[in-house]
């Protein structure tokens, strides 16, 4: 005949080995979301998702992106869109809009900051 009752050592050790793997496991946790929050996006993820967000928002196809910067805040954009589309293509309507994004890539904000023909030179000066 066995015996069926636990001592309390084998408790002891079985307890021992469950806060083992308890504690294992919220380590792997932790370091997996610190590696997510410490992790900044790379320069051409934020340009993708930028132009994919904004397309998003706006029903429009974000055509280039002509500024990109990282701010303190995040990443700070300007992007050229096709408005309205035209025959000749000279004739469509693009605009440039100002995007903002936090740290971590994702859109805060945006507004247009002008509009203009595709196939007109700027005239303010570069811009």
């Amino acid at each position: 005949m066995s015996n069926t009752n636990n001592t309390s050592e084998s408790q002891g050790s079985q307890q021992s080995s469950q806060n083992s793997q308890g504690s294992h496991k919220a380590q792997k946790s932790q370091d997996s979301q610190n590696s997510r929050e410490s992790r900044r996006p790379r320069p051409m993820e934020v340009l993708r998702e930028a132009r994919a967000q904004l397309a998003d928002l706006t029903g429009m196809t974000a055509e280039t992106v002509s500024s990109f910067e990282q701010t303190e805040e995040g990443w700070s954009l300007e992007v050229e869109v096709l408005e309205l589309e035209r025959v000749p293509d000279t004739m469509s309507l693009m605009a440039s809009y100002q995007v903002e994004l936090d740290s971590e890539g994702q859109l805060t904000g945006y507004r247009r900051v002008r509009r203009y023909e595709r196939g007109r030179a700027d005239s303010r000066g570069g811009r």
